[in-house]
């Protein structure tokens, strides 16, 4: 076949690329603004949500951390376990709650779930992946320990450990 004029096309540099980390939680659509969240009262405005007086003739949607409370689907964990933790239980939740409050109040979405008490220690749930490395950190600087930080691959969600004996 003479004369057959073959171009190559360049190759597309704006494909779509898969997200490693699947979080089911997380908003698909934009929300209309102004949102507020019946559960909590945060509200979604400027494309983030954000503690802020309640919007006249705002519409209602569950915020993700909201989301995941009632679905009581963590995507943190802090697990403090050794003989310090029973000797300093009350500190060490203090100091989680502390760390909880300065961060929910930049990031409404960051919030502890709950404590529960294990055989060996504590165990906390939050509802993000940046809450628990916030504690493990915070606890490791304040009362030194073994500090281990686990995530899963291809999900959101963070496991911390962190271990003291005496």
């Amino acid at each position: 076949m003479k004369g057959k004029d073959v171009t190559r096309r360049p190759a597309r540099r704006d494909r779509l690329i898969d997200e490693r980390v699947h979080d089911p939680y997380k908003t698909r659509l934009k929300l209309p603004e102004p949102t507020i969240c019946p559960g909590c009262g945060a509200v979604f405005h400027e494309g983030r949500w954000q503690w802020a007086a309640k919007p006249k003739g705002a519409h209602e949607a569950l915020c993700q951390a909201c989301h995941r409370i009632r679905d009581e689907c963590p995507a943190g964990q802090v697990t403090l376990s050794g003989a310090f933790v029973k000797q300093h239980r009350e500190e060490l939740i203090h100091l989680a709650r502390h760390q909880e409050q300065e961060e929910k109040g930049d990031h409404p979405l960051h919030r502890i779930m709950g404590i529960e008490e294990g055989e060996d220690g504590l165990v906390i749930a939050t509802t993000d992946i940046h809450l628990p490395r916030r504690i493990g950190e915070a606890i490791h600087r304040a009362f030194r320990g073994e500090l281990e930080f686990h995530y899963a691959e291809e999900e959101y969600f963070l496991r911390v450990s962190w271990r003291r004996e005496a």
